[in-house]
Parts: C-alpha cells; sequence; structure tokens
C-alpha cells in the first residue's frame, strides 16, 4: 500500500481527503481537514466551480460580438439630427393639444422662455429636451440624415477637386 502526502503539513498518511483551501482545493489529511472546506465535484469538463451558462446567453454573447466585429462604412453614415423646421413642428403639436405655453411649460417643468425660443427656431434643443418634448407631445424631431461620400451622385461628373487633379500623368 502506498503511502501518500498532506499537502499541507508534508506527512504521509495512508488516506487523504479533498478539501477547498482559499479557493484552492488541496489533498489533506485528517489532522488538517479541519482548515479547509467540503470539495464538491462540479460536472464540467475544466474543472471550474462556475455555474454552467445556458445555450441562449451564449448566442446572445456570439451575436453582439458579431455585430461589435462587423465592418463598418465611415465614408457612409447615417446620423439622426434634428428636422429643420423643429419651433413650428412643436408650436402644432402643442396647440393640437390644447395647451397654451404656460400649460406645456408646467406640465414639462421647463422655463416658459425657454419653450418660447426653441418655438421661433431660436434656440436649439440639447438632446435631452429633444427626448422630452417628443414624449410630450407624441412627435418625431429627429430623422435620420445620410453623410460623407458621394451620396445621391451616381455616374454625374464632379465639378470640385478629384483625385485626378493631384496625380501627374506622364
Amino acid at each position: 500500500m502506498c503511502a501518500m502526502i498532506c499537502e499541507m503539513c508534508g506527512k504521509e498518511v495512508p488516506v487523504t481527503k479533498p478539501m477547498m483551501v482559499e479557493g484552492t482545493k488541496l489533498n489533506l489529511c485528517q489532522n488538517c481537514a479541519k482548515f479547509g472546506d467540503e470539495y464538491k465535484q462540479t460536472n464540467s469538463p475544466s474543472g471550474s466551480s462556475a455555474a454552467p451558462v445556458s445555450k441562449t446567453v451564449i448566442d446572445e454573447r456570439l451575436q453582439r460580438r458579431e455585430r461589435r466585429m462587423q465592418t463598418k462604412d465611415i465614408y457612409s453614415t447615417t446620423t439622426r439630427e434634428l428636422i429643420d423646421d423643429y419651433g413650428p413642428t412643436i408650436r402644432k403639436a402643442r396647440e393640437s393639444k390644447g395647451m397654451d405655453l404656460d400649460e406645456f411649460a408646467k406640465s414639462i417643468f421647463e422655463r416658459r422662455s425657454i419653450l418660447a425660443r426653441i418655438e421661433a427656431n431660436e434656440l436649439v434643443p440639447d438632446d435631452k429636451m429633444i427626448a422630452k418634448l417628443e414624449k410630450a407631445l407624441n412627435i418625431i424631431l429627429k430623422e435620420d440624415v445620410q453623410s460623407g461620400g458621394a451620396v445621391g451622385k451616381g455616374n454625374q461628373k464632379s465639378d470640385g477637386m478629384t483625385l485626378s487633379n493631384f496625380i501627374k500623368k506622364e
């Protein structure tokens, strides 16, 4: 019969017991076993004691990674920008709800003077204000705008500078 060595005290003992000591699995003798906790075997092949991750969680993570890893066309981007006639749009929506400027200002906890300037197109609202106005009036104040690249030009000749203006022709 071969003797086993306790991984804590180093004694040769006939039997060791697997125990967890400060997050590490050690084979301990009877005397040293009191310093550890009972080791619970897991079914995971890696030997980690972490709970198994469900298939749907893995699929979601893979989909997010796939979206993150996709290449983006930096020359043709779509952004959301404030519409040009935001003031009259806000005024019409407010009046269609039957509210005057004072009532509306109180209902969304904003100053009347700020809203009056926004409705007159004198003040451009920030994103937080735009979201508040869209929600309160049930309107859309931002639109998708295509930017960059030669959008909508097709095969038409450009009157501006091109790369051929900079290339030396021999």
